[in-house]
C-alpha cells in the first residue's frame, strides 16, 4: 500500500523560502541550541534535558533509519538551521504516520512552518502514499494549530490534562490530515 523506499531515500524538498534536507550531524549544534531554548521546550512539551552528545548521536543516525524521515529546515540562501521535522511511527498496514515539527524561535511568524508542513505532507501523501498523517499540539499553542489547519489538518480529539507544564495541566489536541482531502483544504 505505501512505498517504504520513500522513507529510505532521505529527499531534499525545496520550497519558495525554505529547503528541507536530511537531518545530519552537521545540524547537531544548532539543533541542540534549539532544544535548550525555553520557548522551544514549552511549545514541544520537552521536559528532558538533551545533551549535545545525545543530539549529535541522534542526528548522525538519521540517514540510517529506514522506518522514518527526519529533515532539517534550512534557509536556502545560507543554509541556516530554522528547525526540524519528522514523519515517524509509520503503520504500513493502515498507511498512517505521525508528524512533528519544531522551529527555532527566530523562524516563527514568517510562514516557514506552514511551508515546511505542506512540503512534508506532499511527500507523505504523493511519494510515501500515506493515507493519514497525525500530529499532537498543545492547547496553549493556537498559532501552530492555525498553521496546521491551513495545511488541511483537522482536530479529531482532545487528550485532557495530558501535559504538566509550569505547574499547570494542559490538554493535547490530536489533529490529522487525510490524502483524500489533500489539495482541497490546504490552500489556506
Amino acid at each position: 500500500m505505501i512505498d517504504a523506499t520513500a522513507l529510505r531515500e532521505k529527499p531534499v524538498l525545496t520550497g519558495d523560502r525554505i529547503r528541507l534536507v536530511p537531518l545530519s550531524a552537521r545540524h547537531a549544534d544548532a539543533f541542540h541550541a534549539s532544544c535548550l531554548h525555553p520557548e522551544t521546550r514549552r511549545l514541544t512539551g520537552t521536559h528532558h534535558d538533551f545533551t549535545r552528545a545525545e543530539i549529535e548521536e541522534w542526528c548522525a543516525g538519521c540517514a540510517d533509519r529506514e522506518d522514518r524521515l527526519d529533515l532539517a529546515i534550512e534557509d536556502p540562501a545560507g543554509g541556516a538551521f530554522l528547525g526540524e521535522l519528522a514523519l515517524s511511527q509509520i503503520d504500513r498496514d493502515n498507511a498512517h504516520g505521525v508528524f512533528r515539527i519544531a522551529l527555532v524561535p527566530h523562524a516563527t511568524d514568517r510562514g516557514i512552518g506552514t511551508e515546511a508542513v505542506r512540503l512534508l505532507l506532499a511527500y507523505a501523501f504523493d511519494r510515501v502514499r500515506l493515507h493519514r498523517v497525525q500530529l499532537e499540539v498543545y492547547d496553549y499553542n493556537p498559532r501552530a494549530r492555525r498553521a496546521y489547519e491551513k495545511c488541511g489538518f483537522e482536530v479529531e480529539g482532545r487528550l485532557r490534562d495530558a501535559l504538566h507544564w509550569d505547574g499547570e495541566w494542559h490538554d493535547v489536541l490530536v489533529m490529522a490530515a487525510l490524502r483524500t482531502r489533500w489539495g482541497r483544504e490546504d490552500a489556506g
